[in-house]
């Protein structure tokens, strides 16, 4: 049943009505540049729609500040960024025409590490990414029907078949990548073309950006998220799972 209930003028829909949406959506956005497919969502969700950023560069940030000045840019703050991640974020809300909304964990560094024991991310990754990433941004999301990531498929084999607009059963929303087709060149060239902001770690042997303790430098010509996790098998937070 569809609520009544209207967010920037946008009706709240029901997880059928959302679901069926993301499923015709899908294939008719599968090859739109990435500025439309922000737009069909800007649309279709009004302020029910935000974007998520890692800060690793700001070109979805840009992207959907043209699109939608004042558009919501969800950061997820575990606690253990990079100096140089946070400098990031504190110049696109400084410089460029989005809400930066910072999200931080239930618990501080310090009380997690009280109550299970100090350095999670070395004991448990799973955990201290499910505690510090995955439960934070489920719950940021909550006002909201849809949300963009900068997910690209090329970035691991977990991520092929990521569909442009999808739907996410676990967080009943729908998922929206409007990078996903794009390759590493893609992005550097809309970087060179739109002066983007990039976080300084990208120029310095990060190419995946992710949390301090859990990130290394990668050797030229490796696997760009090689340097997350090394040596635990582990790939990926669990938010894109």
């Amino acid at each position: 049943m569809t609520t009544t209930a209207l967010r920037g003028g946008v009706p709240a829909r029901s997880a059928e009505e959302l679901e069926e949406l993301a499923r015709i959506a899908g294939p008719d956005l599968e090859l739109a540049p990435a500025e439309l497919i922000v737009a069909w969502a800007v649309e279709q969700f009004g302020e029910r729609f935000c974007v998520t950023s890692s800060m690793g560069d700001a070109v979805l940030a840009d992207i959907a500040g043209k699109v939608a000045p004042g558009i919501d840019v969800v950061f997820l703050d575990t606690g253990y960024h990079f100096a140089e991640t946070i400098g990031t974020r504190d110049a696109v809300e400084a410089t460029m025409p989005v809400n930066l909304v910072t999200v931080t964990p239930a618990q501080s560094v310090a009380d997690q590490d009280a109550q299970y024991g100090k350095d999670l991310f070395r004991t448990d990754p799973d955990r201290c990414c499910a505690l510090r990433k995955v439960k934070p941004l489920q719950d940021a999301l909550a006002g909201y029907d849809a949300w963009a990531t900068g997910l690209r498929r090329e970035e691991t084999h977990s991520r092929v078949i990521a569909p442009v607009v999808g739907w996410d059963a676990r967080k009943a929303k729908v998922k929206v990548s409007p990078l996903a087709r794009w390759s590493a060149e893609d992005v550097d060239r809309y970087i060179a073309e739109n002066g983007v902001l990039v976080n300084p770690l990208q120029y310095d042997g990060y190419p995946s950006i992710g949390c301090w303790p859990c990130t290394q430098r990668v050797a030229p010509g490796e696997d760009a998220r090689s340097g997350r996790w090394a040596g635990t098998g582990k790939n990926e937070c669990g938010i894109h799972l």
